[in-house]
């Protein structure tokens, strides 16, 4: 079994002590088309609960839209200044198909007949069709932010800044995009870039809990 070496680990990590949440973007940067394609496949890649991915991502280039969205997002610079900038939009309700099309991307990815999966479809929807529609959304908004989270490491190994935003007003977002009539909202925006050299905060140390506080070992 391969397993990751010491000097792995060390340079992943100094890769998450290397980023932060970028307050200024230098506008003439631009990401490389190939960059930015590893960063989706990145967030295509990303875990999700039975692996269904209940999230759509709206990468928005218009600059026109991305104005509007500067408006509603309390008038934050990277929006419209970072390279690119991606919406995560998680559906607030969903039926059947959501587990049915995962189910045939199952049978063809791996070859397997599709009568062979009923027992794992039906098992799926026993657990998710039922649910009220907040808490279908609340799941579906938290399997969002695990891609979120993979974008913003997969940027910072890349050395491709970023600054993920729920500072936006919800609703005004979700109507310059058109969300709704999809049955989605937006739950996270995240800008893309290089930081300008004129941002302080690139400067600042990283602050977070300490091991000893954020880890019970049992």
């Amino acid at each position: 079994m391969q397993t990751s070496t010491q000097t792995e680990i060390e340079t992943y990590l100094d890769s998450l002590n290397w980023r932060y949440a970028t307050k200024e973007f230098d506008r003439d940067a631009k990401l490389p088309e190939p960059v930015l394609e590893g960063l989706l496949e990145a967030v295509r890649l990303s875990a999700s609960s039975y692996g269904l991915q209940p999230y759509e991502i709206q990468v928005v280039s218009d600059p026109e839209v991305r104005q509007k969205l500067r408006a509603a997002g309390w008038d934050q610079s990277q929006i419209t200044d970072a390279s690119h900038l991606l919406v995560f939009t998680y559906k607030t309700d969903f039926g059947p198909e959501l587990v049915e099309s995962y189910i045939d991307r199952v049978s063809e990815t791996r070859g397997v007949e599709k009568a062979k999966l009923n027992g794992y479809s039906d098992f799926m929807k026993s657990k998710l069709m039922d649910l009220p529609r907040e808490q279908k959304s609340n799941w579906t908004a938290r399997q969002a932010y695990i891609a979120v989270g993979n974008l913003l490491s997969a940027a910072a190994v890349a050395q491709v800044d970023a600054c993920p935003m729920e500072g936006f007003d919800p609703v005004k977002v979700d109507e310059i995009l058109d969300l709704g009539s999809r049955n989605l909202s937006a739950a996270a925006l995240v800008a893309l870039g290089y930081r300008s050299e004129s941002d302080a905060t690139q400067h600042q140390n990283k602050v977070r809990r300490t091991r000893q506080e954020l880890f019970t070992h049992i």
